[in-house]
């Protein structure tokens, strides 16, 4: 699919050009016959023959953004200053701030805040470590942790490269449930090092956000980090996805009458996300699944199954595909009525999708690039969502992991149990009415101003015991009721 102007390559650049009455707009024109959408134009000087104005555009990739640049270089008396990538201006100096809460203007504050006052907090912590979560940051803080292996879809990467998707990480927690989260990128692919520095420095935090943990160690890493920490463990690209995949699916059967334990559903992805997306539609009633990865359906007499190379893969076979369906992706869809996607750009073709059931539902979800075209895949689908911002149902993850947080967080958990995935996901499927859904909207913005509290709420009665219907239920009640 090819690359559209957008604001994540967004550019600035101040010129100045002849004071006559068409030099603005024949500039434009340049900008938008070189393919670029012009957004903003503010004066930042003027004379009697020359005038000084900031041009903002959006353009395809930095290539095209050198290209608008080149031929607006061309014009004659047009003078170039000062180009700036908004993305790269944003990113400047990191996001991210540390600010003390309470003042330290006199002697009286220091001996307060710091010695000698604080020894007696000290003291009270260690007679009952438990007042940690109510005399210092352990109350509200979250680490989010990454080895940088698995990145967006830029791959391993490295530590440093990964920190500015951690400050982002960072940034909308706080933006979004208030919750103060700290960046920490680990020079290590090792898991047992991962395993031993995540636990040595979890006694700061009231929660771990794994990130970015490239599969299968993601899996091992988060599974003993749960079984050895006292406070719950979260890789959000597992199971932020799952939660999001799994309510925006419920909403979408719901606009084409169909049931989640009655529909065929074929996934592609047998990766991190895969497998979580997968086993959370099983928790929540799924039976007719067949999954596919680069080498065809997973299937029992698979090699790589029967080898044992594989556990996931096994796992899959298992507990999938209940008809032995073999064959290529493609085969699988054919009457399938739901299609996940969770793997590679262009993976599905515009004939797959038309050979699929009446009232079809496609989530090509890889991103930036996804399986399909949405809009070639709405042609023939009912429902057609996407993780990027650009297209109608969006499926992305800051729609939850905020709430699921701070639920935990308030609620003391010290662990993330199914019940708490499927409440979050009933709950953030129910923001959405029966009023408002329809086949573009089955999936709320990630800026409804209710998300993050009917998530946490949700989350927060099912780990004081409630069962995960009846939580999101009353999540939902609650939003409702004056």
């Amino acid at each position: 699919m090819p690359a559209a102007p957008s604001i994540a390559n967004s550019v600035t650049v101040r010129l100045v050009l002849p004071a006559s009455p068409t030099a603005v707009s024949e500039m434009t024109g340049l900008i938008e016959r070189t393919g670029g959408v012009v957004t903003g134009l503010d004066v930042t000087g003027s004379g009697h023959a020359r005038l000084g104005v900031d041009v903002t555009m959006l353009t395809r990739d930095p290539d095209h953004a050198d290209e608008i640049v080149a031929a607006m270089r061309a014009v004659e008396g047009l003078e170039i200053g000062k180009v700036s990538d908004r993305t790269f201006l944003m990113h400047l100096g990191g996001k991210l701030t540390v600010e003390s809460k309470v003042p330290i203007r006199t002697r009286d504050d220091l001996s307060l805040v710091y010695t000698p006052g604080v020894a007696r907090v000290c003291q009270a912590i260690a007679r009952n470590p438990e007042d940690a979560r109510r005399l210092t940051i352990k109350r509200n803080t979250v680490a989010v942790v990454t080895d940088g292996t698995a990145v967006l879809g830029l791959g391993d990467i490295g530590p440093l490269a990964a920190m500015p998707v951690m400050e982002g990480k960072a940034a909308l927690f706080k933006r979004f449930a208030d919750i103060d989260a700290f960046p920490i990128c680990l020079d290590t692919t090792d898991t047992e090092e991962i395993i031993r520095t995540v636990k040595a420095i979890a006694p700061g935090f009231a929660g771990i956000n794994l990130e970015d943990i490239s599969a299968p160690r993601c899996f091992e890493v988060e599974a003993r980090l749960r079984a050895e920490l006292d406070i719950p463990v979260f890789h959000d690209d597992q199971h932020g996805t799952a939660i999001v995949a799994l309510a925006a699916l419920r909403n979408a059967l719901r606009v084409v009458g169909k049931e989640l334990a009655d529909v065929r559903l074929v996934m592609s992805g047998a990766g991190a996300a895969g497998t979580a997306i997968l086993k959370l539609l099983l928790q929540a009633g799924a039976r007719h699944v067949v999954v596919a990865d680069v080498h065809g359906v997973v299937h029992r007499q698979r090699a790589d199954v029967l080898s044992g190379d594989h556990p996931n893969h096994a796992w899959i076979a298992e507990h999938t595909n209940p008809d032995d369906v073999r064959g290529s992706l493609s085969e699988a869809v054919r009457g399938a009525d739901v299609f996940l996607g969770v793997s590679a750009p262009n993976v599905l073709t515009e004939d797959d999708v038309a050979s699929m059931a009446p009232g079809a539902v496609v989530f090509a979800m890889a991103n930036p690039v996804p399986e399909i075209d949405p809009e070639v895949a709405a042609r023939h689908a009912a429902v057609v969502a996407t993780g990027r911002s650009d297209f109608a149902n969006q499926i992305n993850n800051v729609l939850v992991f905020p709430g699921v947080f701070r639920g935990l967080i308030d609620a003391a958990s010290r662990l993330v149990t199914t019940d708490v995935l499927l409440a979050a996901a009933g709950a953030l499927a129910d923001v959405v009415t029966d009023e408002e859904r329809n086949a573009t909207y089955i999936i709320p913005s990630v800026f409804h101003p209710d998300v993050t509290t009917v998530v946490a709420d949700a989350v927060r009665r099912t780990v004081q015991g409630e069962p995960p219907q009846a939580a999101a239920q009353a999540a939902t009640n609650a939003l409702q009721t004056p």
